[in-house]
Parts: C-alpha cells; structure tokens; sequence
C-alpha cells in the first residue's frame, strides 16, 4: 500500500488490521484477496452509499478474482431492524455463499451493524470486513465487533459479538460527507478524546480538525478502542466506558423517532451526564465546561428539548439496565471515567441535574 495509508492492529478474535488513507476502495479487492481470499462477497450497502461508492467497489472486487454480489437497503436508522436482517440472510442464501465466503459492509454505522450481525448468523457464521464510509463509523463503529440491530422495545437490543477480519477507511469518503454527517463523527471523536485523554482531546478540542489532520486522528481513535476492545472483549467490564453519554443518547434517539442521528445524539448525552456528574460532586470543574465547548465547537448540539422525565422513562430498555440499576459512565476527569451504578429510579435526577440551565 501506499506510503500515506496508516494501520492498526487489533488483537481482538483472530485479529486483524485497519488500514486508513486514501484510496482503499478503488483497490479493495486486492487488499481484500491477501486477507480473506478469493470468494463469493456479498456487498451490503444503503441507498444513500451505493451511487457514489458501490460500482468502484464491487469492480475492484472482481478484478481481483471475487465474485461480487450486492444488496442495497433503504438508508437510515429505520432500516436497522430485525425486517432488514431478515432480507439480507435471505439475499446471501439466494446467492449461495458458504462458509468460506464473506460479507462486506459498506457505509456507515447502521450498514455495519446489520451486515456484521447477519455474517454473525448465517450458517452460525460466515466472515465479513469493514468498508467505512463515514467519520462515525471510521473512528468508532467499524471496530470492536458489536454489532446489533433495533427492537421495538429499544436501540441495539439484538446482536451477536464478531471481529471483522479487515477494516479499510478509504478518508477520500469522508470528503464527500455533508456538515451534519461530518459532525456526527466528531461527537464519538470527541467522546474518545474524553476517555483517552490528552492529548487527542486538546486536538479536538479547537474544533473541526483540518482534513490532513483526520487520518491520524482516526488512527488514534481507532488505537484507543482497540486497546479496550483487546482487553475487554465481550464488554463486561472496561470496555462499557467507551458508552460515555449513551444511555441519555440512545433515550434521545428513541424520544425523536430516530429522527436525531446517534451523533448528536451522543454529543447531547455526553454534555448531560457532564454537567450532572459536576453538579452531582462526581468530576470538577471545569471538566463539564471543557467537555460542552469541544462539542460546540465541533458544531454539535449540547442539549436536548425532551424533559428528564422522558429521557428516564426511554431509558428504561436500555441494555446496561439490571435489574432495577442501570449503570452509567461519568467523567471524573479528561482521560479518567468510570462506572456508576445507580438505581433507575435515580436516572430522571440525574438527568435533570444535567441539564443545560
């Protein structure tokens, strides 16, 4: 590969690079052939993705000596529920893959999520790799293995664990997002930066990172998480910290109808549990204020119009829910969080505590 492209290795599963710089798709299938090998790769993409990205891909494919086969699904998080998974399982076995075959996710968070959980399934299992398309999925959701998709009753309530056995973030794409998309990824970069510490979070701090900048920042998200991944796999324990400002977030998201993107979605929970961790006595200043600038000046939102109230009540499907406590993660520092667990019937509280006066 070219000079520019940066990797990480990830020593999660089996293990496996993730590879970022320009270019990758236009060369995937070669990239591709050296991991997996050559064979029947069905390409999930959304109807947002597939115009700008999936002919270059699935021509890349087969000039490297697979057989490509795609499967485009309307774009959104509407789309990431059990009726989407279903087609897609029915699409792979109508095209016949095997065991030794393998599914590509191409896009963003959702379509990594839906592909990764059908290869997770079918046959008990088949491979699939990572083709990242956003900043989001870039420095977040196309590691780590988590993949899930939407029940009624909440967000990411159906999954299965399962590493990917490539990543390759082509940062070309990331020039075609619009500013709203950009910044959904900026709020988990943001977030990283709270959790890592310095000095990620002072690089994003100043705001939007200039676009020679963001192949090394990727890099140091993706180095982040996969240091927390590798020892904390199955999430049972460190690896929950990477959750900052979810359980609000996913409330949030469940509040709009999934009409606010899990980006600012993310970035308004992330700036409530840190002003409700000050107020509460569980971080100092000026951590909250710290926190809520980077954001701002990213370009993303800081607070959120649905009450408390509301909030906990959406809260109640959350999967870090037990029983009747819910565990949260607070800042206690830029680079320090931790693990809270309170009872559920003090979420509304704490939610309230973090609001914006």
């Amino acid at each position: 590969m070219a000079q520019s492209v940066q990797t990480v290795e990830i020593r999660a599963g089996r293990g496996y690079t993730v590879s970022i710089g320009p270019g990758l798709l236009g060369t995937c299938g070669e990239a591709l052939a050296g991991t997996v090998g050559r064979c029947r790769m069905a390409v999930a993409a959304d109807s947002t993705v597939a115009p700008l990205y999936l002919e270059s891909v699935t021509e890349s494919l087969y000039r490297a000596g697979f057989e490509p086969c795609a499967y485009v699904f309307p774009a959104g998080e509407r789309s990431k529920n059990l009726r989407t998974l279903s087609e897609l399982l029915e699409f792979m076995a109508s095209r016949h893959l095997t065991r030794t075959d393998c599914v590509a996710a191409l896009g963003g968070g959702v379509t990594g999520d839906l592909a990764g959980f059908a290869a997770g399934v079918y046959l008990r299992g088949v491979r699939f790799v990572q083709l990242p398309t956003t900043l989001l999925a870039a420095v977040d959701s196309s590691v780590g293995g988590k993949t899930a998709v939407d029940l009624e009753a909440g967000k990411n309530l159906a999954g299965v664990f399962l590493q990917p056995s490539a990543v390759l973030c082509d940062t070309d794409c990331l020039e075609t997002l619009p500013p709203a998309a950009f910044a959904d990824g900026a709020a988990e970069a943001v977030k990283t930066g709270v959790l890592a510490g310095e000095p990620l979070f002072s690089q994003l701090a100043g705001g939007i990172p200039e676009p020679e900048a963001l192949p090394g920042i990727i890099a140091r998200c993706v180095a982040f998480k996969g240091s927390v991944v590798e020892a904390d796999e199955f999430d049972t324990g460190v690896r929950r910290t990477l959750n900052l400002g979810h359980t609000a977030a996913h409330a949030i998201e469940a509040c709009s109808g999934y009409a606010v993107s899990h980006g600012r979605a993310v970035a308004m929970g992330t700036a409530i549990i840190a002003r409700a961790s000050e107020k509460l006595g569980w971080c100092a200043a000026p951590c909250a204020e710290r926190i809520t600038a980077a954001l701002a000046k990213n370009g993303l939102p800081v607070r959120t119009e649905f009450s408390p109230e509301r909030l906990a009540r959406a809260a109640q499907s959350d999967k870090k829910r037990a029983g009747g406590e819910i565990t949260l993660v607070i800042p206690e520092d830029i680079g320090r969080c931790a693990l809270k667990t309170i009872p559920v019937g003090e979420l509304e509280a704490v939610f309230a505590a973090g609001e914006e006066r």
